[in-house]
């Protein structure tokens, strides 16, 4: 067996400007994707991604949070961290799945929302809140997939679903490292053992009953590596949706409630 993987190695791996993005699995999972713009209220943010897209005969919709890899690419997107009108673009087209009666798959990869002013003057704690709130009552199926950084209400916004998987090297936690040690011994050089606190790891996080799944993945992946892991995101997705389509869409929001209404009385203990 090979040496354990620390959390903040981790950390590392899953902020690796190099890793895969959400549009990089969208499109090796989804076959006809089309991307969907605008909040039609402000702009269309491009840090989140919406669009549709089908695996066989099941129709998606798809909203996802999306880094660059170059220096243009991720001021094009914010750095993948998402302003109020990405939410709110987010919102509307979960409530065009339900509408519809398409599942909805989300994923997240981001550092969190924009803390700028204008994303603030805008509303941005209402967007997120706003958009939690609506997940949280989807009559559609919802499934979550952490596929690198997922960090603070910026992740959790469009993290309200009734199964969430995370890729092994991926993180999820209520804020960076550097930013736990800041607050919570003033010293933010102890980002390393801040990492191990806070339990952000795949593996602490699924003892824990956060996430549902663990997808294996290796340290550095390659091409045939990145197919691997996307097939078994496909399997995933295809094996749930098929579960959750012999319920009532009574009974899906209930479960979602449930999930996390679990979650919350454990953290309690």
């Amino acid at each position: 067996m090979g040496k354990e993987i620390s959390a903040w190695e981790r950390v590392e791996i899953a902020r690796n400007p190099k890793r895969k993005t959400s549009l990089d699995y969208i499109n090796s999972i989804f076959d006809d994707f089309i991307e969907l713009h605008g909040d039609r209220n402000f702009k269309d943010d491009k840090a989140i991604v919406c669009g549709l897209g089908k695996i066989g005969k099941q129709n998606f919709t798809i909203i996802a949070e999306q880094k660059g890899r170059t220096t243009k690419e991720n001021i094009e997107r914010n750095f993948g961290m998402p302003n109020p009108e990405s939410y709110r673009k987010a919102i509307r087209f979960m409530k065009q799945a339900e509408k519809f009666n398409r599942p909805v798959i989300t994923f997240i990869d981001t550092k969190g929302a924009y803390p700028g002013l204008g994303a603030e003057e805008r509303g941005q704690g209402e967007a997120i809140a706003k958009s939690m709130f609506e997940m949280a009552k989807l009559k559609v199926p919802v499934i979550s997939i952490v596929i690198g950084e997922g960090s603070s209400g910026g992740a959790l916004a469009i993290g309200v679903a009734n199964k969430v998987f995370m890729l092994e090297n991926a993180i999820y936690s209520i804020l960076s490292p550097e930013g736990y040690s800041s607050i919570l011994w003033k010293d933010s050089s102890r980002f390393k053992e801040a990492a191990e606190k806070m339990k952000l790891t795949a593996k602490d996080l699924y003892s824990m009953k956060v996430i549902d799944k663990i997808i294996k993945e290796p340290i550095k992946m390659e091409q045939e590596d990145f197919e691997s892991v996307s097939n078994s995101l496909k399997k995933e997705i295809k094996k749930e949706v098929s579960r959750m389509s012999k319920l009532s869409k009574d009974d899906i929001v209930e479960e979602r409630y449930a999930k996390f209404r679990n979650i919350k009385e454990l953290v309690e203990k």
